[in-house]
């Protein structure tokens, strides 16, 4: 961090200028957005401020609202907890299946994973395409529900890959020697030790779908979700209620990442306890 005389290279400055411009060019908009939705019932889409009210955030619900911001909302948030438990149980299967080599495993895994590269825009068109070929209609808890799973389930798998990958099979080792039966081994054993991994596969889940666009556009049918609602205010809509839109979305992000970082710190802390108390057992 520091040269031979004391001064801090040149690298140093050059990361911190890099890392200021990041910040700013990441925050520094939405910031703008957040200020701007506190516009005035006369302001406009830009500054300077003409007033300071909560009218645009009544306007997104109200009578003369634009779009249906309550009803994509609720779709939304019911599609995102749909996908976050499909995702969690399809995933957490998945992991503890591919703990053990079977044959064509390294095929089934880079099949399950190939959406990742594939075109969001061209997935939710094949699958479209499949639905009308199959004479079903497209619908946001269908279709839409498939169409979004090929976006949550690879990064699913992934995750727990890397936390199966870190599990000390020990433990369950114990747990049959004990007399644990299979079930009990499952249950009472390795899903309560997977379940900070557990929270973060569900909070991928959900964080992708309610933000997802792409393979939702040409899936949805015709009721949209909210970013698709978003989406077609930005053609119709010059007022800051679009403001007051990304606001409320992202103050429901935010609620969900920190339920989620709760959970995580409350169960490691039980498990800390649990092992000290373990310890002191073991001891007397």
């Amino acid at each position: 961090m520091y040269s031979a005389d004391g001064s801090r290279p040149w690298t140093f400055y050059a990361f911190a200028a890099f890392f200021t411009l990041f910040v700013l060019f990441l925050y520094g908009p939405m910031t703008v957005i957040y200020i701007l939705s506190f516009q005035g019932p006369q302001g406009g889409m830009t500054f300077p401020m003409n007033g300071v009210s909560l009218h645009w955030f009544d306007a997104l619900f109200s009578q003369t609202r634009v779009g249906d911001i309550a009803g994509s909302f609720q779709r939304s948030i019911g599609l995102a907890v749909a996908v976050a438990l499909v995702t969690v149980v399809l995933s957490v299967i998945a992991g503890l299946g591919f703990r053990r080599p079977f044959r064509g495993s390294a095929v089934a895994f880079y099949l399950a994973i190939a959406s990742l590269i594939m075109p969001g825009l061209f997935v939710g068109l094949g699958i479209a395409l499949t639905f009308r070929l199959l004479g079903l209609g497209t619908n946001w808890f269908t279709s839409g529900l498939g169409a979004q799973l090929t976006w949550t389930l690879p990064f699913g798998l992934l995750i727990m890959f890397a936390v199966l990958g870190r599990f000390n099979r020990s433990y369950e080792e114990a747990a049959t020697d004990l007399g644990a039966t299979s079930w009990q081994r499952i249950s009472e054993v390795t899903l309560p030790m997977l379940l900070p991994g557990i929270i973060g596969v569900a909070l991928f889940g959900f964080t992708l779908s309610y933000d997802e666009i792409a393979r939702t556009a040409l899936t949805a049918g015709s009721a949209n979700t909210l970013p698709l609602e978003i989406w077609a205010m930005t053609t119709n809509v010059t007022s800051p209620a679009l403001y007051a839109v990304g606001a409320v979305t992202t103050v429901v992000s935010f609620v969900v990442i920190i339920v989620a970082l709760t959970s995580i710190a409350v169960v490691q802390r039980r498990r800390a306890a649990g092992a000290r108390r373990a310890t002191l057992t073991s001891t007397e």
